[in-house]
C-alpha cells in the first residue's frame, strides 16, 4: 500500500501521491494489486501513480473492486487465462475537474473488457460511471463493441475476424 511516482516518467508529467490529498477521490488501480501477487516487483509497480486514476471512493472500494475479485474467481473457475483491458473514459470537448499540482484529470467513467478463450470462449465489457454507484455487475455489463465505439480502441484485433466479431457483439457475462 505504498503509492509512489513512476520513476520512468519525467517529473513534469508524473503525478504524485499528494495530488490526491484532499481531492475526495481514491487512487484507483487500473491493474489491480491483487493480480500481482505472483511477483514482488509487479506488486510494487502496481502502486506506481501511473497505474492510478481518480475514482469515486464507493466505486473504488465497491463495484470496481467487486469486478476485480470476480475476474480472479473466473480465472480459478475456468482454470484459464483471461485477457483484460481497462482504463478511464474522458469525454472529449468537456471541461473536466483536475486534482493536485499535476492537474490529474478526473475521468467521467471507466471501462473494463474481459475475454476468455478455450473450449467455451466468452467476452464481456463493463462501463462504470465515476460516482458512488452501487449495482450488481450485470447492470454494468455491455458488449465489447459498445466499449470500442466509446473508446476508439480495437481490443482484440489478433482474434480471427469471425470469432472477434461474434464475441465482441455479445454481452457474454452469462458465459463466465
Amino acid at each position: 500500500d505504498f503509492f509512489e511516482a513512476d520513476p520512468d516518467l519525467p517529473a513534469r508529467v508524473r503525478s504524485e501521491h499528494r495530488d490526491y490529498s484532499g481531492s475526495q477521490y481514491d487512487r484507483g488501480h487500473m491493474a489491480p494489486a491483487g493480480d500481482m501477487k505472483w511477483d514482488e516487483r509487479a506488486m510494487v509497480e502496481s502502486f506506481y501513480m501511473s497505474n492510478m486514476c481518480p475514482q469515486a471512493p464507493n466505486l473504488n472500494k465497491g463495484d470496481w473492486r467487486i469486478l476485480e475479485e470476480q475476474c480472479r474467481r473466473w480465472v480459478q473457475r475456468h482454470r484459464t487465462t483471461l485477457y483484460i483491458a481497462c482504463g478511464p473514459i474522458v469525454e472529449k470537448g468537456k471541461n473536466h475537474r483536475r486534482i493536485g499540482r499535476a492537474k490529474v484529470t478526473v475521468p467521467d467513467g471507466f471501462f473494463k473488457v474481459v475475454l476468455k478463450l478455450g473450449k467455451r470462449p466468452a467476452a464481456v465489457g463493463f462501463l462504470f460511471p465515476n460516482d458512488d454507484c452501487n449495482a450488481p455487475l450485470k447492470e454494468y455489463a455491455v458488449t465489447i463493441d459498445s466499449v470500442e465505439a466509446l473508446t476508439g480502441i480495437d481490443f482484440f484485433p489478433q482474434l480471427p475476424d469471425e470469432q472477434e466479431n461474434t464475441l465482441e457483439a455479445t454481452n457474454g457475462i452469462g458465459n463466465f
